[in-house]
């Protein structure tokens, strides 16, 4: 019942977004955030996996929806795009948003601790995991083994910390965003972002042991 109830409720939020979207000149906010235009509709890549938006709906490359926490974002992504660029890109933690404190303990715990845990022992294959999935280097000298940027939204970026476990420390983990993404998502939208970024690293090194057996 509750499965039912649950799936029921994500069509019924769906549909309100789409009835949002028809309700705004996509193309003009094609042009704001600089991604593709299709016709009527506009191509918004996700962690470089293109999505195709109309106010009829959502798509990805193979012509499925996505699952509904993607279109949850997508959605926001495009429904709340800021007037002008923010240029606020000093990185912050998911706790320095104003509005984050309702879901700080499940950021943290969903993606940071989840993280530190998978890969914890195992630093070189969380590098080749983030490699994988567009993850570059930014050149900081932050004192982590490993630190790590992806673009998972045009304009909006994520940065991986990393320090593997010794003998004195547990192995740690940080997600950190450039301060001009709460202009662009809500928090909840944020924290998808991240928990999405984490079960991809997850998926990647999955893929990883397919390739070697």
């Amino acid at each position: 019942m509750a499965s039912g109830q649950n799936s029921s409720v994500f069509k019924q939020t769906y549909q309100d977004y789409l009835r949002q979207l028809r309700q705004v000149d996509l193309q003009r906010i094609a042009k704001r955030i600089g991604v593709e235009v299709e016709a009527d509709s506009i191509v918004v890549p996700l962690f470089g996996h293109p999505y195709k938006i109309s106010s009829t709906g959502i798509m990805d490359s193979s012509g499925q929806e996505p699952i509904h926490s993607i279109k949850v974002v997508l959605c926001q992504y495009l429904l709340h795009p800021p007037a002008v660029g923010p240029e606020e890109k000093d990185w912050v933690s998911y706790r320095d948003f104003k509005d984050a404190s309702p879901f700080v303990g499940g950021f943290q715990n969903n993606t940071e601790k989840a993280i530190a845990k998978n890969f914890v022992g195992r630093l070189e294959t969380l590098r080749r995991a983030c490699l994988r999935l567009g993850g570059k280097d930014p050149g900081l000298d932050w004192g982590y083994q490993l630190s790590m940027k992806f673009d998972p939204l045009p304009r909006v970026a994520i940065l991986l910390l990393f320090n593997d476990t010794d003998e004195e420390f547990s192995a740690q983990c940080l997600l950190l965003f450039e301060r001009r993404a709460e202009k662009y998502l809500d928090m909840e939208s944020l924290a998808i972002l991240a928990w999405l970024l984490t079960d991809y690293l997850s998926q990647s090194e999955g893929d990883m042991r397919t390739t070697v057996m």
